[in-house]
């Protein structure tokens, strides 16, 4: 799929349209925070009792959070960072490639791109194990069938993933519509009979909470960082939908309507200090209680849909990168290109969910890994949005780092406050990260490890074009494709080929397809043929990150071209090494044994490239790296 010119901001019924469909793919995570943040602040283990001063600092720290974090940090500065319209983690990494970083830099960015898939992992697990959590208020006699209602609504969501989100993404906003109104209305009626908690929108009764209650004050942002929860996704959906719409949405309504039940809770604990258990689900009167759990229940299965899905769309760019291997990507809809199933992706996080749940046990056990991972993310971004205003945007070093050290201060508390709770199941998300980024390093420099010892023996093409017209090698009818990662080179397997056939089809192609650091490639600028003697073509196909590449269409544009490349009557020639890591110690062994194991359990190139199994030959070669 090309990439369009750029598209006038929407108004009227398309920005309408648009921004509804933000508010229940965009906003699912952050908006169902309410479920569990503010109970948390007042968990035992921070040392706060629902004190009137209490409750102001901590309700003040949540409104400037969300003022500060949200709506400065990424709305105001990180939406801007976009690589051709395109945001997330690892388009601001190849933003960064673009600028040839260091190794450091690259790092960094992997491991904030890891760490969101930890992210991913917990947030469907937090967000509907809160939400059946209110079982226990509603209905305290079936406490005990919290945790295998949870699991059976996990197993149910991740099962129907296959059937993909183009369906059921149709009322996601609706569903967050209602959601959004529901939390509005029940706060702002709780504010309404006690309207004086409105005073701590003054930040000094958070300035307060610190100088009286200095350590607890502290160990509480661990808490209060949960209200910011799912806040990348505002950077990841960007090319979805648009600044226009993301921003519109959250000035609007979204906000509005998390400040009121904030403020509504803080309001029923001033009233009722009992209520801090579990004050989100008492804000509701007794009629309301079972149809509040249904709609809470609905809202958290569209949040952790939306993390879901966007663990899809990273795990597909790490691969079009080259820092994953080939997985299996499977297209759900006719229309929307990033609407994908990744079965792997699917059933890793299916499984970390369901242990997270059965391990844990509870949504505030969950809640000290969910703030380990926030937190990292958060402050890798800031780390990277410095870079991005020096060397994309052209600011000073002053200007970049004035907003950079207040940005990283915020960010700087709230993962030392989550630091502590790293041996209390903050752990969780560093080692999936940890593995996450061991994975995508050792296959990046394996690749890169892979290609350089095949560089070593490619013969120059012009070569083997002088050493065919004067063997007189046999030309049989057809188009042979060789797809080769040396465009300059002869391909390995057409050596191989001819070492064993003795002929040559009386058409060849030499693809190399490459990915560049931009998210799609517009059709008029994919393709580049270059005739040669004795019938051979050199191709070169760029693809986006996010874009998948299909051979047989190349094939069919390089018609077009001058090529005749009959589908019936042409072949596809791949090649498929055995790893042996006997070659020189440029990788640790026990990393090269890792990435052959992946490279052994990748996803074939024939399904992966849209080839035709019936016109593929693979040849087989031994590769000491």
């Amino acid at each position: 799929m090309s990439k369009p010119d750029p598209a006038p901001p929407p108004l009227g019924r398309r920005l309408a349209a648009l921004s509804l469909t933000a508010l229940g793919v965009v906003y699912g995570d952050i908006g169902t925070s309410p479920l569990y943040a503010f109970r948390e602040c007042f968990k035992p283990e921070h040392g706060l009792a629902p004190t009137p001063p209490a409750v102001y600092g901590i309700l003040s720290l949540i409104i400037w959070s969300l003022v500060v974090v949200v709506t400065v940090k990424y709305v105001g500065f990180v939406l801007r960072a976009d690589n051709r319209g395109e945001g997330g983690t690892f388009a601001l990494l190849a933003l960064l490639l673009q600028a040839r970083p260091s190794r450091g830099l690259v790092a960094l960015g992997l491991f904030g791109a890891a760490l969101l898939l930890g992210e991913g992992a917990i947030t469907p697990a937090i967000s509907v194990l809160s939400a059946v959590e209110g079982l226990e208020v509603v209905a305290p006699h079936l406490q005990a069938a919290v945790i295998p209602t949870t699991v059976t609504i996990l197993f149910g969501l991740f099962s129907v993933q296959r059937w993909g989100t183009a369906r059921v993404g149709r009322v996601f906003g609706p569903i967050m519509l209602v959601w959004f109104a529901t939390i509005g209305i029940l706060g702002a009626l709780e504010v309404v009979r006690h309207p004086g908690v409105l005073r701590a929108v003054n930040p000094w009764y958070g300035l307060r909470l610190f100088l009286d209650h200095g350590p607890q004050a502290f160990f509480a942002l661990g808490a209060i960082v949960l209200v910011v929860t799912g806040v990348e996704a505002l950077y990841a959906d960007l090319g979805h939908f648009g600044r226009r719409p993301i921003r519109l949405v959250w000035l609007v309504f979204v906000l509005p309507t998390l400040l009121l039940n904030y403020l509504g809770q803080g309001a029923l604990v001033l009233r009722v200090p009992e209520a801090a258990a579990n004050p989100f689900y008492l804000l509701a009167p007794g009629w309301f209680a079972y149809p509040l759990l249904a709609i809470a229940t609905l809202a958290t299965i569209v949040a952790s849909q939306a993390l879901i899905s966007g663990a899809f769309s990273l795990a597909h760019q790490a691969v079009r990168l080259g820092y994953l291997p080939r997985l299996t990507v499977l297209h759900t809809s006719w229309s929307q290109a990033g609407q994908i199933y990744i079965p792997e992706v699917n059933a890793a996080l299916m499984v970390s969910c369901l242990l997270l749940v059965v391990s844990f046990g509870s949504s505030t056990a969950l809640a000290a890994a969910y703030g380990t991972a926030v937190t990292g993310t958060m402050t890798i971004t800031t780390i990277l949005l410095y870079v991005v205003a020096r060397r994309r945007w052209g600011w000073s070093r002053g200007r970049a780092g004035v907003l950079t050290t207040i940005l990283l201060a915020i960010d700087g508390a709230f993962l030392a406050a989550n630091i502590v709770k790293i041996e209390h199941g903050g752990w969780v998300p560093l080692v999936i990260a940890g593995g996450v980024f061991l994975i995508m390093t050792t296959w990046k420099r394996g690749t890169d490890l892979q290609r350089f010892v095949v560089g070593q023996t490619v013969v120059p093409l012009d070569h083997l074009l002088a050493e065919v017209d004067a063997a007189g090698i046999a030309r049989v009818p057809g188009t042979a494709v060789f797809l080769t990662a040396h465009p300059e080179g002869t391909p390995p397997v057409l050596l191989h080929y001819l070492k064993h056939s003795k002929a040559l089809h009386q058409e060849v192609l030499l693809l190399s397809i490459a990915t560049l650091d931009v998210p799609a490639v517009r059709d008029d600028e994919r393709i580049a043929t270059e005739k040669l003697a004795g019938g051979f073509f050199r191709v070169r196909a760029a693809y986006g990150f996010m874009e998948t590449p299909d051979v047989p269409a190349i094939v069919r544009a390089c018609c077009d071209l001058g090529a005749r490349a009959d589908p019936d009557e042409t072949s596809y020639f791949l090649g498929r090494a055995r790893l042996l890591p006997t070659g020189p110690a440029r990788m640790q062994k026990w990393r090269k044994l890792l990435f052959a194991y992946m490279a052994r359990n990748a996803r074939s190139a024939t399904e992966y490239f849209r080839i035709p199994p019936d016109r593929v030959v693979e040849l087989g070669a031994r590769l000491e790296f």
